[in-house]
């Protein structure tokens, strides 16, 4: 049998709220030459029995063993597709072109990877909506912060092999790639046409968790540390739009919660880009406290 030209690679635990609609979405599309690889980290709920008449293949992890980069080498690895392609378990394709649109720009062999426009649920908070209006533009490029972003996205595997997702930290491998794929001077394709659904309204305990393994992350990126003189400025900024965005749809309780949420926001964030830091200077190769720390407050990640 002929490989398939794609690999879609979904990674699960626990989705059976958004499942439904993720696989629905996805088998309706015009583009059907896919093998769907399924990496599961410990569901517990009927989300793996829907996933099992749809796979090709399914890959069990034990839910403590789940490290982000580790994982995406390991279904790259076996993937039999030239193009891999990176699909969340709560992420909703809008269309039935999505994935065309997603794999078009690999025409061009100079492109070597790709990635989607995220739209946020219809309840997501007005802060969430201000960050995703802002870092996946309708129209135009991404902004050049917004290296890569997996929730959908798409890669050669060629690419893969040459340069797989780093594993010295547990977050943020999308944008780590991306960062260094920039470097290196490949081309990455943001496409707007490919939207799809997808957004979180974290608590402030979730959003601690998520930020400090960004941060941590952004050390060994930047390889510098903290930028002190700016945090300051980024928290009252961010502070006075999230408040304008809540007063414009007359949510006054979230306009309430904006400046104690960007202080949360910002604050994780510099200690996880400290720790990240102190790894770098103490040369230490254990990756635990940032696995832990987004576990911990957000055990579905």
């Amino acid at each position: 049998m002929s490989a398939p030209l794609v690999s879609i690679i979904l990674r699960n635990k626990n989705s059976e709220e958004t499942m439904a609609e993720v696989l629905k979405a996805l088998f309706n599309q015009r583009f059907i030459d896919f093998e769907l690889i399924v990496m599961d980290s410990g569901t517990r709920d009927q989300s793996l029995e829907w996933l099992k008449p749809c796979a090709h293949q399914i890959q069990t992890i034990a839910p403590e063993a789940y490290f982000p980069g580790k994982v995406l080498n390991q279904a790259a690895q076996i993937a039999r597709g030239e193009i891999l392609v990176f699909l969340n378990s709560d992420v909703v394709m809008l269309n039935e072109q999505v994935l065309d649109h997603l794999l078009q720009p690999f025409e061009d062999p100079q492109i070597v990877a790709s990635f989607a426009r995220q739209i946020p649920r219809p309840e997501a908070d007005p802060w969430v909506q201000r960050d995703y209006a802002k870092a996946f533009p309708a129209e135009g490029p991404a902004p050049d912060w917004m290296t890569y972003s997996l929730p959908l996205a798409a890669m050669r595997k060629s690419a893969w092999k040459k340069m797989p997702f780093y594993t010295w930290a547990w977050g943020s491998e999308d944008s780590e790639w991306g960062f260094r794929a920039q470097k290196q001077g490949l081309k990455i394709a943001y496409v707007p046409q490919a939207e799809v659904m997808h957004s979180h309204n974290y608590t402030l305990k979730q959003l601690y968790g998520r930020r400090f393994i960004e941060g941590e992350a952004d050390a060994y990126m930047q390889n510098s540390q903290y930028p002190w003189l700016k945090a300051p400025l980024r928290v009252l900024a961010d502070t006075a739009r999230d408040i304008q965005a809540s007063l414009k749809q007359r949510q006054l309780k979230e306009a309430g919660l904006a400046l104690p949420r960007r202080v949360v926001f910002h604050f994780a964030h510099f200690r996880g880009w400290t720790h990240g830091w102190q790894r770098i200077q103490n040369k230490s190769v254990d990756p635990g406290k940032g696995q832990v720390t987004v576990l911990q407050r957000h055990p579905a990640a």
